[in-house]
């Protein structure tokens, strides 16, 4: 020993998002990491084939941060391009499966993405967004049949040649020692956003981003390696996205579903598999709450439901714990922008049911006027976060960067401007106001959507309302609410308008009240209000 006692070799914890998943991989190589499509993955195999995807793309010439566009539906193989992707150095960028043409292309060329992996029965799609773009894009295809189009062949590789079978027995698994070597901030990923107008925004995360707005969601949910996430939202979605990494994280298991509109399915799921965390957004509980046999399903072994990008109703919530009363529920709120801002620890839903809680860790959250001067209790401004959780800016837009990312006294403190408004209680517990866009000015009133909903679904017979602003010649605007009655409910416009007249103050009162049996929906499970402003103006 040359007189030197033995040293214990100092584990350090993952800087890259993708040596999470290779970590789990060694601590648990034989668990379940992943259930999708009724196969099932163990942290052994999906490591090995996400290797094997990083040899392949750099034998294409996928270089150290290119982009890579994933359209895909929810499925192993986005999960498997993700981290094959990140494990080459390149960056990531999954799409919404339903994505149109025009979409499609715009991406494909802001993004100045130079591969794409998609599935076979997207060609026509792609092809079309591949007509006249001004880069080329290498292509692999997911799927077995005969739908390539013959001009897009000569640019095309096969997901079979890649992996001829999904068992993770494979004999000629690319070497791990030719990949690059990342740092922490290196992009892993651009998370395309819609804004109210214009085309969609790309923003950009670090590793160091991700992983420090997953370990703290993880820190406050108190995940650990038991847990079973079920994953119904689209991995597009970064609420759906970081149920994956989370989980790869903490070395949990995560079931991947489509989508959420087969709810006997994915009901039967959570007792079959034992499933403890259900990530949901408004739409969802809406579903739910409509089911006349929701009690019927086993839901004891669920120890958490989260919801943010969309605000529950206060009566949705209730309703929930009269069903659920074991489940711990987390009201949250965030922002591509940022992932996660604040949690509503669970034992304060009762007091505060309406409040999106407080920052969560290692995030910092300010309420600021239009001077950035902070507001007292009880007043409405800006919400502003500060942390590492704070993404880089948008892709190729300096301007909105700018206005929106906007540096302090030095280069990493940057503040981000939600362009939303929210209001604190005297416990400094936030109250979600409204988006900027949203906000209704009525007779020189400031109106918030979200309170009027709230109000709305506390009406019974209510199962969702969605309130929008239409122009009015002397009010400026008018509130209107769109109204989806509970089934087997039949309501009446003047019985709500005296509802609404008690319980709201004369300003917030709904002018109009529309019947509707479904709202437009986003591709993330939110009401998309701008298409009911389109509908509105079609009408009128």
């Amino acid at each position: 020993m040359n007189g030197f006692s033995a040293v214990k070799k100092i584990e350090f914890e993952p800087v890259l998002v993708h040596e999470w998943l290779r970590r789990s991989a060694m601590r648990f190589p034989d668990k379940n990491a992943l259930i999708c499509n009724h196969q099932r993955w163990t942290y052994k195999a999906l490591d090995k084939h996400t290797d094997y995807l990083a040899g392949f793309l750099r034998d294409m010439q996928i270089h150290r941060h290119d982009k890579v566009v994933i359209f895909l539906e929810n499925s192993s193989e986005t999960v498997i391009s993700m981290y094959g992707i990140l494990k080459a150095g390149a960056i990531f960028i999954i799409l919404a499966g339903s994505l149109k043409e025009m979409k499609l292309k715009y991406i494909l060329q802001n993004s100045e993405a130079c591969a794409l992996i998609t599935h076979t029965s997207k060609a026509e799609i792609v092809s079309k967004a591949l007509d006249n773009l001004r880069r080329d894009i290498k292509i692999i295809w997911v799927g077995k049949n005969d739908q390539i189009p013959e001009k897009l062949k000569q640019c095309s590789f096969y997901w079979e040649n890649i992996f001829e079978d999904f068992s993770y027995e494979m004999t000629d698994i690319k070497s791990n020692n030719s990949l690059p070597q990342c740092i922490d901030v290196d992009l892993a990923a651009l998370i395309y956003t819609s804004g109210f107008t214009g085309e969609p925004k790309g923003v950009m995360s670090t590793h160091h981003n991700m992983i420090s707005s997953a370990r703290s969601i993880i820190q406050y949910i108190e995940n650990f390696e038991e847990d079973v996430i079920l994953n119904v939202l689209p991995l597009s979605f970064d609420y759906g996205l970081y149920q994956v990494i989370m989980a790869f994280m903490f070395g949990g298991t995560v079931i991947l579903e489509k989508s959420f509109m087969y709810l006997h399915d994915f009901l039967n799921l959570i007792a079959k598999e034992k499933v403890t965390g259900f990530p949901i957004v408004p739409t969802i509980v809406a579903m739910l709450l409509k089911m006349n046999d929701l009690k019927n399903y086993d839901l004891s072994t669920i120890r958490y439901i989260t919801n943010t990008g969309a605000a529950l109703p206060v009566e949705h919530i209730r309703k929930l714990q009269s069903i659920m009363p074991h489940v711990r529920f987390f009201s949250m709120f965030g922002l591509t922008e940022c992932k996660r801002v604040c949690f509503l620890p669970p034992e304060e839903l009762n007091v505060r049911p309406s409040s999106v809680g407080k920052a969560m860790p290692n995030c910092e959250v300010l309420v600021v006027d239009e001077n950035g001067n902070e507001v007292p209790a009880g007043q409405t401004g800006e919400m502003i976060i500060r942390g590492s959780n704070v993404m880089q800016g948008y892709w190729k837009d300096h301007d909105l960067t700018l206005k929106t990312f906007r540096n302090g006294d030095y280069p990493a403190n940057i503040k981000l401007h939600s362009g939303d408004y929210f209001r604190k209680d005297d416990s400094g517990f936030l109250y979600f106001v409204g988006r900027k866009d949203d906000m209704i000015k009525s007779k020189g009133e400031r109106i918030s959507p979200r309170e009027v909903e709230n109000i709305l679904c506390a009406y019974d017979g209510v199962a969702e309302a969605a309130v929008i602003g239409v122009p009015d010649e002397i009010l400026g605007n008018a509130v209107k609410a769109y109204i989806i009655a509970l089934p087997s409910c039949k309501l009446v416009k003047k019985e709500l308008i005296r509802y609404c007249k008690a319980n709201m103050e004369t300003y917030m009162v709904p002018k109009y009240i529309e019947f509707i049996d479904k709202f437009p929906m986003t591709a993330n499970g939110k009401v998309d209000k701008k298409k009911l402003q389109y509908m509105e103006a079609a009408f009128v």
